[in-house]
């Protein structure tokens, strides 16, 4: 289907006319592809780093390991400061207000640069003790530190990146979000190539070339997805304030000055959020901290299989993205079957593709961890675990897809308290119990029998229907 073609399809919806079975499909799957695809190139954006990280030895990888719960966190609240704007947008686009809509856009711009603004500094100041709270050895704090701090550094970067490319998805917009994150993905290996490793002399057909290279190691990994970030946040940002149908703000003029009815709105779905995301990230720290007495190699192995496993689950997030707007724009056309009809498209959807991408990751996992490291012994363990968490890829996936149709309705209270528990009762108190004696196996054995848990009570509630009664 062309753009134009997805566009009328987003206009029945608004429209409050007629939508088959077919139809309803047809945008599904024309919203998730490029959702799926800017998802998987930021994954694939980690497993480069990992992969050119992991040839430098597993200390370089186990440092960034380390601090890669944390910074999860300062992007995931970063996330939610910029969801809480756009699916307001989301929500005044299906009801044919574009113009509130841009006045949204303009709160949520100045308010997500001051929020960001504020997590850097919170990040600068924790960024020389954060290693060695996080229990890891002196060999891999100076690295692990210095990391951390480039990251944090840019992190405004990273917020005008996930602003802006929410909120053109919010407009049904997938495609250029899916292409900007894509090219940041080249763009990362590029810049990786230079900063990372020391200038070489290396054989082209035949003849001897010097390749420059600043030899930085694990922060030019930093530094190069830095850049990329950088310069992919810039294009976004044009592309939403000068090119976008909907959201071009240059062409209509208005204030910056936040309101307070559109702060209390994005507050009531991003505080739940972020508070989620900074418990759910507290109980990764707690579980990088069970694994790190296991030693570098559990660390190194940990740190591979999760970047590994996102390849997995990354579909899964982009077909929630799809869903968040979809259900966005039908809650705003006051259209409740619709908006059940394309709940249950999506999360069914997710459920099938991630079983299948689960069966994928189970037969190729020594070939995908050995890309990452040359180090046998982190190869073997990182495989196995990975093999573990395939088993629960389909139930994360009706976790993810449940979550994102919930934020689409403006529900995220409960979703953000039923993660908690699962994570913090379930699957904390199972790795405390089986690390001693199975090690990082044990952990993994405890983080599938919390997802597939988590599947399930979402499915719960996603069937019970009360996240509809706002309609």
């Amino acid at each position: 289907m062309s753009g134009q073609g997805k566009n009328n399809l987003l206009r029945l919806i608004r429209n409050c006319e007629p939508m088959t079975m077919r139809q309803q499909l047809e945008l599904t799957v024309q919203l998730s592809i490029p959702a799926i695809m800017a998802q998987l190139s930021s994954i694939l954006m980690q497993f480069i780093d990992a992969s050119m990280v992991g040839s430098l030895g597993a200390e370089a990888s186990a440092s960034i390991g380390l601090v890669s719960t944390t910074t999860w966190l300062f992007m995931g609240l970063s996330s939610a400061a910029a969801t809480g704007f756009s699916v307001q947008v989301a929500h005044l686009l299906g009801a044919k207000d574009p113009e509130n809509a841009r006045s949204v856009l303009r709160q949520g711009l100045s308010s997500v640069l001051i929020f960001s603004i504020i997590l850097t500094s919170i990040g600068l100041a924790v960024s020389g003790p954060l290693p060695r709270w996080l229990g890891g050895g002196e060999s891999i704090l100076a690295d692990a530190s210095g990391y951390f701090r480039i990251f944090i550094l840019f992190l405004p970067a990273f917020q005008i990146n996930v602003f802006a490319s929410g909120m053109l998805r919010s407009s049904g917009n997938m495609k250029i979000p899916s292409m900007l994150n894509i090219l940041m993905c080249i763009l990362d290996i590029i810049f990786n190539f230079f900063f990372i490793f020391p200038t070489r002399d290396t054989d082209i057909l035949g003849l001897a070339v010097r390749i420059p290279g600043a030899g930085l190691g694990v922060e030019g990994a930093a530094l190069g997805t830095a850049a990329a970030m950088l310069v992919t946040a810039a294009l976004m940002l044009y592309y939403l304030c000068f090119r976008s149908n909907e959201l071009d703000i240059a062409r209509h003029k208005g204030r910056f000055m936040p309101t307070f009815k559109c702060l209390k709105n994005a507050a009531g779905i991003g505080i739940p959020m972020g508070l989620e995301r900074m418990i759910m990230c507290g109980a990764q720290i707690m579980s990088t901290v069970i694994v790190a007495p296991l030693g570098t190699i559990a660390i190194a192995a940990n740190s591979f299989a999760i970047t590994a496993e996102s390849l997995c689950y990354m579909p899964g997030y982009g077909i929630a993205d799809a869903a968040t707007t979809l259900i966005g724009q039908s809650i705003g056309a006051r259209r409740k079957e619709l908006t059940w009809s394309f709940a249950k498209i999506t999360v069914f959807m997710g459920m099938a593709v991630m079983a299948v991408m689960g069966v994928i990751m189970y037969i190729a996992a020594p070939a995908i961890i050995g890309i990452m490291t040359p180090v046998q012994e982190v190869t073997d363990l990182g495989a196995s675990v990975l093999r573990i968490e395939a088993f629960a890829e389909p139930m994360y996936a009706a976790s993810i897809v449940a979550y994102g149709i919930f934020v689409g309705a403006g529900s995220t209270l409960v979703p953000c308290i039923m993660n908690l528990g699962s994570m913090w009762a379930v699957r904390l108190s199972i790795a405390a119990i089986l690390a001693p004696s199975l090690g990082l196996k044990g952990v993994w054995i405890a983080m599938c029998i919390e997802l597939c848990f988590r599947g399930i009570i979402f499915l719960i509630r996603l069937f019970r229907k009360k996240w509809l009664e706002k309609i």
